[in-house]
C-alpha cells in the first residue's frame, strides 16, 4: 500500500482518538492539525452549515480535518489528490454515505479556494 496513504490513516486514527482521550505523543502533522483546529472547523462549518461539528461522526470529522488542513493550510499536494484520498479514507473507514459527505464538503472548499 502507498506509504502516503498509510501515513494519512495513522493521522486519522490519532485525530479520532483525540476525541476520546488526550495523547502524549502525536505525529508532527497531527500536532499541526490540532493547532489549526479552529480554522479547520470554521471551514467545515461554513461549507456544511446543516451539520454542526458535534453531530458529525468522529471518524468523518477526523478525515475532514486532515483534508481541510492539507487543502487550505499545508497546500503541498494537488487539491484533487487530497480530495480523492479523503474520499478513499471515508469509504474505507467511514459509514456508508460518509464518502459523499466528505466529497461534498471538500468540493465546496476547493471551489471557493479557486475563486479567491
Amino acid at each position: 500500500m502507498d506509504p502516503r496513504h498509510n501515513a494519512r490513516v495513522k493521522i486519522v486514527q490519532e485525530l479520532f482518538s483525540l476525541g476520546f482521550a488526550k495523547q502524549n505523543k502525536l505525529d508532527a502533522k497531527t500536532t499541526l492539525i490540532v493547532k489549526n483546529q479552529q480554522t479547520i472547523e470554521e471551514a467545515i462549518k461554513k461549507h456544511a452549515p446543516k451539520f454542526p461539528i458535534d453531530k458529525i461522526a468522529k471518524v468523518d470529522l477526523a478525515i475532514l480535518s486532515l483534508a481541510v488542513y492539507e487543502l487550505i493550510i499545508e497546500k503541498k499536494e494537488p487539491p484533487k489528490v487530497i480530495i480523492n484520498e479523503a474520499v478513499d479514507l471515508a469509504r474505507e473507514m467511514g459509514s456508508n454515505k460518509a464518502y459523499a459527505f466528505v466529497n461534498a464538503v471538500l468540493g465546496k472548499i476547493y471551489n471557493e479556494s479557486i475563486k479567491s
